[in-house]
């Protein structure tokens, strides 16, 4: 073998295989290998990458495009997405909520209608007539029609639910009491009056007050809707408002820095999220403003209505009940005895003037006063007929006091009659006010929901197909 020829740096030193301080020669070591660096994380190493692109310009501008792009698009998606919570609301507030509301109301009119038909013909006795008969049956029919339609809206676990399944169990128990009360009568045995009283008991201390709270409840969720429907949609409109000025920011850059003064694909992007703005706005503002009169000049003055035609239908049957019961029910109020049904009437003829009041206040057109205004002097003369027929009757003489309360002619219930007949007319002509103004609110938000998603897109394609034109200078 030819011999290796001397290398620089001196000979090779030997190694023992084993020995821990690896040194070749007596006191060098050997270094070590350097330690192996931890690996980078995703995140940062796209960190890096972007802080490198941000340094030249396509970089810089690809960064701008998706920035607009991706504000312009998510002001288009919260727009979307507020406005279609609004628009349900305002959907629910037309054609669910206050329906319901009416419905709940008509519930307990039918109710206290049908109490007071049943004390009328109980009156009547044996000559009870075919029509009074008649209303009281459609009352009772109109009562459980109402509830199987309350049922079918409400939700299963719900305390209307609850409510409406507590008058489905009280309706019959209530009409059988009624239909004892009659048999006894025609028969002549004064239990029958024991009996009518009872089923009155039943309808006022447990199926009234359970009708209230349903028409309570149904309210609660009218109002819900109309605060879920009114409220300015802020998120989007603040993103509006960023979006524009990042639009207008990235414009100037251009200008300053190519000395032109559009970029049509910004300019695009631009006008698209502005009408978007205007849209929202100016939509929901009108919107806003129709939902606040369909509740100032409709709900608030159906409630009203309802209120004073409920307090109308309880006086007449307190009244009737008054000569039904012939003093067997009394009251002490101030250290005095008082009929208890006599005392009743007193109460809700002072609630039903302070409602027709209100009514008087709440119209805001002759076609919504001039009923109100008819019922209010049908009120007045009904108070004197009364005075007139307690008269009769503290004087012993019941059938001239029964003839002023249920005669054909000059009775009290004449007077209700109005009474009632007006209110159906007001309670008509303000449900037409309301859906009116209601309707307006909901057709101001159509295609609002659909228009800014897709005007966004439009809006976001015109931002990256700007900055592309921009990037495609550098090429």
């Amino acid at each position: 073998m030819p011999a290796v020829p001397p290398q620089p740096g001196g000979p090779v030193p030997s190694v023992r295989h084993g020995d821990p301080a690896r040194t070749g020669s007596p006191g060098r070591p050997v270094p070590s290998a350097p330690p192996e660096q931890p690996r980078r994380t995703a995140f940062a190493e796209g960190v890096d990458q972007l802080r490198a692109a941000a340094t030249t310009e396509p970089g810089r501008l690809r960064i701008i495009g998706a920035v607009l792009a991706l504000l312009v698009v998510t002001f288009g998606a919260v727009t979307a997405w507020q406005m279609a919570d609004r628009s349900t609301a305002a959907d629910d507030v037309l054609n669910k909520s206050q329906p319901l509301s009416s419905a709940a109301a008509d519930i307990y009119r039918s109710l206290a209608d049908a109490n007071t038909a049943a004390s009328s013909g109980f009156l009547a006795g044996g000559q009870e007539t075919a029509a009074s008969r008649d209303t009281y049956e459609k009352d009772i029919d109109a009562a459980a029609e109402g509830l199987v339609q309350a049922a079918a809206n409400s939700d299963p676990d719900s305390p209307a639910a609850a409510t409406v399944t507590k008058l489905n169990r009280l309706l019959p128990e209530y009409k059988g009491l009624v239909e004892r009360a009659r048999t006894y009568n025609r028969q002549g045995f004064p239990v029958g009056g024991a009996y009518l009283r009872y089923a009155n008991e039943k309808m006022q201390g447990q199926m009234l007050p359970a009708a209230e709270d349903l028409y309570k409840k149904e309210n609660e969720r009218l109002r819900a809707d109309y605060s879920d429907a009114t409220p300015y949609p802020w998120a989007a409109i603040g993103l509006g408002v960023l979006a524009l000025a990042a639009l207008g920011g990235a414009q100037h850059r251009s200008y300053r820095r190519t000395n032109r003064v559009l970029n049509h694909g910004l300019v695009a992007a631009t006008a698209t999220s502005t009408v978007v703005l205007l849209w929202l706005v100016v939509g929901h503002s009108v919107a806003r403003a129709a939902l606040d009169d369909s509740y100032d000049h409709g709900v608030r003055s159906l409630n009203v209505l309802h209120d004073a035609r409920i307090a109308s239908l309880k006086a007449r049957g307190s009244e009737n009940l008054t000569l039904v019961a012939r003093g067997a029910e009394t009251v002490e109020v101030g250290g005095k005895t008082y009929d208890a049904y006599d005392h009743d009437f007193g109460g809700e003829m002072n609630t039903l003037a302070k409602r027709l009041a209100a009514a008087e206040k709440l119209a805001d057109d002759k076609t919504g006063e001039q009923p109100v205004t008819a019922a209010v002097g049908n009120m007045t003369e009904w108070k004197k007929r009364h005075t007139a027929a307690r008269a009769e009757d503290e004087n012993g003489n019941y059938q001239a006091a029964l003839d002023r309360v249920i005669g054909a002619k000059g009775a009290t219930g004449e007077c209700f009659d109005s009474v009632d007949a007006n209110l159906a007319k007001a309670i008509a002509h303000e449900n037409v006010e309301f859906e009116q103004a209601a309707g307006d609110g909901v057709d101001a938000m159509t295609g609002l929901t659909v228009g800014a998603a897709v005007l966004a897109v439009l809006g976001a394609a015109g931002a990256v197909l700007g900055i592309g034109r921009r990037l495609s200078e550098y090429r």
